[in-house]
């Protein structure tokens, strides 16, 4: 090494740069890096590369490789200090040794870290730095020649300095030097696969393994030799440099052009053979989101050679990009032997085809960076559609399969949204598909997602014929999953849409691609389609009608059509297509709308002909939907009814409606609402009169053709849903157009079409439901009904709302099945019933009771149930309210409009003997019984109350209802007792219905032996029960007690009347539950339980009996009445049974005595008389037996009694 640096006329260290040697350290070169940098097909290069740094740019600008760099006197290199100016010049072999050298020691610390994992961080640092100066002296070249190269040094041969000479010879010993480089790294495919691996790590972080660095180290260098090579062309204007060594040696020549040439077709190939490499692994489903790159500096690289070439191609008039691109890949598809020049390409490709469409699409793309190294919307790289018709022609080959054919074609939909599109592509690919159009483009691997999409209706093929003519952005995934999406055809629509767009004003390309696509339809070509094909041929020309002018295309596709049988499908959809495509232009669409009606008019006829066979009907219905589906399309779309779209509700529905099966007729409905629904149908004010006149014609033909057909469906008691929704938009077509209904719906036709579907008794609830909340929530229609003129007509509307409503909450448990869960229907009327429920609230005339009796529903969506319980006490409260006669007469009108002939409504449930459907209806109504009483007992309603007792509480069989009965019992009976003490013609009636019903129910509830269980929820004790009295409640508490005293606590002789010790539980309770103080109500039952404490001899009997009479006793102490009125009952008592069971009269006594001596004192006097008049009759004389047991009763009477022992005694 000394001996080298001996012969340099730049001493290695300068004695003039010790003080400045270390002032200014020059920046890190540009280098490829990938390290930070996501694998992004939209993102930016590295910022470390030759893009971002702007190496690029100055390079194509002829500007300073590095201008803020070695500006110093010195510069270092590979670890030694240089003279910046000539080191260069004087130790080239030296400077370009040492860069073997260091390369050298990367390969050795490459060779060594195999295994050597526990050195990683430091093996990266210095293989990183052994890189950096290899790149950096590469920098130091570049920035050499740009500033210190003078060409004329090489040209003026009268120069004897030295230094002068090895200026000279520089160009020629830089070319040998670089072409020892080359021969030194080699190619890029040869490099071992160990090196090759590092290809695929990404993004591990900072610390990367020597063969990381090797690898990116042979991507600077191809790309720096390139760099120097154009520089140094650029630097010697135009004269050819040669190796004169290399030339003398060899006998060949090498010169700085064919060292371009060789060393850029030699990378070419190499970065395409890793391409190869990695195409065997894509999927053709991945085609266009896979890159062709392996890490992002190979991406790099190729936009940098892109670049360079186009530049070189438009200065130096060199070959472009594309041309070396074609070069090399048109060996490749048309398997001949490779191009001298191309070398080394891998002999074996699985599909070269595919792979060439492949790479040209991925590199087109990569023409969208900037020199900057950013995505930009620009085409920086021109088009190469020269080669891509060539591979056009080989993908149209029959033998190319369509799992082929679908990449490809959307390879070239990628190359024309980069390009401008190409006519000559899109004749190509033409010719293939009309030849094919009937092909089911399929690919088998791919499942039903290989079909592509399958529009049935007219719509779905409208929105397919658009996002034909609109593809989405280049790199979305919508755009990428095309594969799987859309099949080849499809695809090719999409180029066809975009070449035709960039032509409207209906240029010669547009006329030309135009004439060829008719020039390949004939009557004949037409008749041989397929399904499928004529699918195609429908959105092909539904491609073109968007594209160029609508009305020669339409006229076009309706000739051809018309080569077909009137009930083909596709040919119904195609007309409606284009129908909706004629609308959209404002154009009118009578010829076509004549042609379809007549060709539906006759299908339908053969539909309802009862001689057509069944699978011929099943066929038939295909173009019967079609035609449903287009013409709600037809009016789904149209922006105004007045362009003849009335032709298409034709007498054809009278046939087709009839013969409907369940589900065609679901069908069919579904299309009338939508055409009922449509807003369009009724006219903004300022319509003029002749769309006034079509609208009217529309509505019409519905009138006509569809109504009746309704209406006879509306007592079916299988009602289809959609029935009740058609009913719906028909009445709000007759509120909108009123003159347009039929004469006998006159005058009030919305009143005549509410009450045929919703407001008469026989109409199934599920269509009431359903049809009524369609009709109240329409705010103008409420209004309308609630502001009618005629007082009378709006308190009718409102009130069958209500009753209709009413009749639907008590039939709403009638759909469940048979084991009592919920069937279909019957959660269907609970969802619709909820919702009526909702809006029946919010009708004026209920909310307006429901405000006077200050009751506001709590919840935002109240239980049917609860808000029936609600509206049923708003009426009766605000009835109980009223004072004049007259209002209370319209009331008594308005409720009975409200529940109508209730006991009919609530007889299906009766019948069905559903337990929820009995239940609800006693329970419902018994509100009314309760809340109504006072209503229900005047003249217009007492025969109601009366059928209520007789065929619901007096029924001859209990056997089903004694649940419901159970439940609501109570509130029968408080109404009846109320209704019994207001009532003045019907009170005596009233209450010996009332006596028969508690009596009826007390005996049928009452338990045969005595349960506290049992007895505490008995209905009847339930409905005396008060919390606090009331004179309702003592009146109803004072019935029961004469019904107990009158039917079961009457003894017959000595026996006992049955269920005794029930009874007086059930007394007991009855006392023990209210707070009576009344001494009429309490002296009802005290001398039958005084009888009861007589004649009992049961323990257990006899203790009940006492309970009651403490209640008793206590309730009169606690009244404040006098006592007086409590012996009254004792001396009834006494005087019933004085001399028959006088000595068990003094025992009762005894226990009366103990619980309030002073009531007994009072009847001393009585007893006495009583005892004596005994005595007198016997004619025996004093009855010892009789006396003791009176003087036992008078021992517990404290001095009154000791006194009347003592007359007793004088006797």
């Amino acid at each position: 090494m000394a001996d080298d640096f001996s012969q340099s006329l730049t001493p290695p260290v300068s004695p003039f740069a010790a003080d400045s040697l270390y002032e200014l350290t020059p920046t890190r070169p540009p280098c490829f890096c990938c390290s930070e940098v996501k694998d992004d097909p939209t993102g930016a290069l590295s910022t470390e590369g030759y893009t971002a740094r702007g190496s690029l740019k100055r390079l194509l600008l002829r500007l300073d490789p590095a201008p803020a760099d070695y500006e110093t006197d010195t510069v270092d290199i590979f670890g030694f200090p240089w003279v910046t100016e000539t080191a260069l010049v004087e130790s080239t072999k030296l400077l370009f040794g040492l860069f073997r050298q260091t390369f050298f020691k990367l390969e050795s610390l490459v060779q060594s870290s195999c295994h050597d994992f526990g050195q990683a961080g430091n093996l990266h640092y210095e293989a990183e730095d052994l890189r950096q100066q290899c790149v950096s002296f590469l920098q130091y070249v570049k920035v050499f020649l740009h500033r210190y190269l003078e060409p004329s040094g090489c040209l003026d041969a009268s120069y004897s300095h030295p230094y002068e000479e090895l200026e000279a010879q520089l160009p020629s010993a830089l070319l040998e030097e670089l072409f020892g480089i080359i021969l030194l790294i080699g190619r890029l495919k040869d490099l071992p696969a160990n090196v090759q691996s590092a290809f695929t790590i990404h993004n591990q972080g900072k610390i990367f393994p020597p063969s990381w660095h090797l690898l990116h180290l042979h991507l600077d260098i191809h790309w720096s030799v390139l760099e120097i090579l154009h520089l140094l062309g650029h630097k010697m204007q135009g004269q050819v440099v040669y190796a004169h060594q290399f030339v003398n040696l060899t006998g060949e020549n090498l010169t700085d052009i064919s060292l371009f040439d060789e060393h850029l077709c030699n990378l070419l190939c190499d970065l395409t053979g890793l391409a190869i490499g990695k195409f065997s692994k894509v999927r053709p489903t991945e085609a266009l989101s896979s890159h062709h790159y392996l890490c992002t500096c190979t991406k790099e690289l190729w936009v940098l050679l892109m670049y360079l070439l186009e530049y070189r191609n438009k200065v130096l008039r060199t070959q472009s990009f594309w041309g070396y691109m074609n070069s090399l890949l048109r060996p490749l598809v048309s398997g001949k032997p490779a191009a001298e020049q191309f070398t080394g390409l891998p002999t074996h490709c699985k599909d070269p085809l595919g792979f060439t469409w492949w790479l040209v699409t991925h590199l087109a793309m990569l023409g969208q960076y900037s020199r900057n190294g950013t995505i930009q919307n620009e085409k920086h790289l021109g088009d190469n559609w020269t080669f891509v018709e060539e591979l056009l022609k080989l993908t149209c080959n029959p033998k190319v399969t369509e799992e082929q054919v679908r990449m490809h074609v959307h390879c070239c939909l990628s190359l024309c949204l980069l390009w401008e599109p190409s006519t000559s592509a899109v004749s190509t690919l033409w010719d293939y598909y009309s030849k094919n159009l009937s092909a089911s483009f399929t690919v088998p691997w791919l499942g039903m997602s290989g079909l592509g999409t399958l529009c049935k209706t007219p719509l779905a093929l409208l929105e397919q014929a658009r996002s034909c003519c609109s593809p989405p952005p280049l790199r979305s995934p919508g755009y990428t999953q095309l594969y799987r999406s859309a099949n080849s055809f499809h695809i090719f629509l999409r180029v066809l849409a975009l070449c035709l767009a960039q032509d409207r004003a209906g240029g010669v390309p547009q006329r030309q691609i135009k004439g060829r696509i008719y020039s390949k339809f004939s009557p004949k070509k037409m008749q041989e389609l397929s399904e499928g094909g004529l699918m195609n041929f429908l959105l092909l020309f539904l491609v073109v009608a968007r594209q160029v002018e609508l009305e020669d295309v339409a006229s076009r596709a309706c000739e051809l059509l018309g080569c077909l049988p009137s009930n083909c499908p596709p040919a119904h959809r195609s007309l409606v297509c284009l129908l909706i495509i004629t609308l959209h232009m404002g154009l009118d669409v009578g010829a076509q709308a004549t042609w379809l009606a007549s060709s539906f008019n006759d299908t339908a006829k053969e539909f309802y002909n009862k001689t057509t066979e069944v699978s011929r009907r099943l066929a038939l219905w295909g173009p019967l939907g079609s035609y449903l589906e287009g013409v709600a399309e037809v009016f789904e779309t149209s922006t105004n009814i007045s362009l003849s779209e009335e032709k298409l509700l034709n007498e054809g529905f009278d046939w087709l409606l009839p013969a409907c099966r369940q589900s065609e007729l679901n069908s069919a409905l579904s299309f009338l609402q939508i055409v009922l629904s449509e807003p369009t149908l009724a006219w903004p004010p300022s319509t003029t009169s002749v769309v006034k006149e079509r609208h009217l014609a529309v509505a019409a033909a519905l009138w006509t053709h569809f109504f009746p057909f309704l209406h006879s469906l509306r007592l079916s008691q299988t009602p289809p849903a959609q029935l009740a929704d058609a009913a719906a938009g028909f009445t709000l077509l007759a509120f909108d157009l009123p003159n347009s209904a039929p004469q006998d719906l006159q005058p009030n036709p919305v009143q005549s079409i509410m009450q045929c579907f919703g407001w008469d008794d026989m109409i199934h609830p599920l269509l009431v439901t359903r049809y009524l909340p369609h009709l109240l929530q329409n705010s103008e229609l409420v209004s309308s009904l609630s502001g009618d003129s005629s007082a009378a007509v709006s308190s009718s509307t409102q009130s069958l709302s209500v009753r209709a409503w009413f009749r639907c909450v008590l039939q709403q448990h009638l759909h469940k099945n048979p084991d009592g869960t919920d069937s279909r229907t019957g959660r269907a009327v609970e969802e619709q019933l909820c919702e009526l429920t909702r809006l029946v609230l919010r009708l004026p005339e209920v909310d307006s009771l429901l405000q006077r009796a200050n009751l506001h529903p709590t919840a935002t969506r109240l239980e049917p149930t609860s808000a029936l319980e609600m509206f049923v006490k708003a009426v009766g409260s605000v009835y109980s309210g009223l004072q004049l006669l007259s209002e209370r007469s319209a009331m008594v009108t308005r409720a009975l409009e409200y529940i109508g002939d209730i006991l009919k409504h609530i007889k299906p449930s009766l019948v069905s003997k559903n337990q929820d459907g009995m239940q609800l209806a006693y329970w419902a109504v018994g509100c009314i019984v309760k809340h109504w009483s006072p209503l229900l007992v005047t003249a217009k309603a007492q025969q109601l109350l009366f059928r209520i007792v007789d065929g619901l509480l007096l029924p001859h069989n209990l056997t089903q209802q004694d649940k419901a009965l159970r439940d609501s019992l109570p509130l029968y009976l408080q109404g009846l007792s109320v209704a019994s003490s207001v009532s003045q013609s019907q009170g005596a009636y009233l209450k010996q219905q009332l006596r028969s019903v508690t009596q009826r129910y007390l005996d049928h509830f009452l338990p045969a032996s005595p349960s506290m269980g049992i007895i505490a929820n008995h209905p009847v004790l339930l409905a005396a029960c008060e919390a606090s009295p009331t004179i309702r409640g003592a009146a109803l508490r004072k019935t029961i007690l004469e019904v107990l005293r009158d039917s079961f606590l009457q003894f017959k002789g000595h026996a006992p009347p049955p269920r005794l010790a029930s009874v007086l539980m059930f007394l007991l309770e009855l006392l023990r539950r209210n707070s009576d103080s009344d001494p009429t109500l309490l002296t009802l039952p005290l001398p039958s339980l005084l009888r009861c404490v007589m004649l009992v001899n049961e323990p257990h009997v006899r203790r009940t009996s006492t309970d009651p009479l403490f209640y008793i006793n206590a309730s009169f102490i606690h009244s404040g009445y006098n006592r007086l009125c409590h012996p009254t009952g004792l001396r009834s008592f006494v005087e019933e049974n004085e001399g028959v069971y006088d000595r068990h009269v003094y025992s009762v006594l005894e226990t009366v005595a103990v619980l309030d001596p002073a009531v007994v004192q009072a009847l001393v006097p009585i007893l006495s008389l009583s005892l004596r008049n005994t005595e007198h009759k016997r004619g025996l004389g004093k009855n010892i037996a009789l006396r003791s047991a009176y003087t036992k009763l008078l021992c517990l009477l404290g001095e009154s009694g000791q006194a009347e022992i003592t007359s007793l005694e004088g006797d």
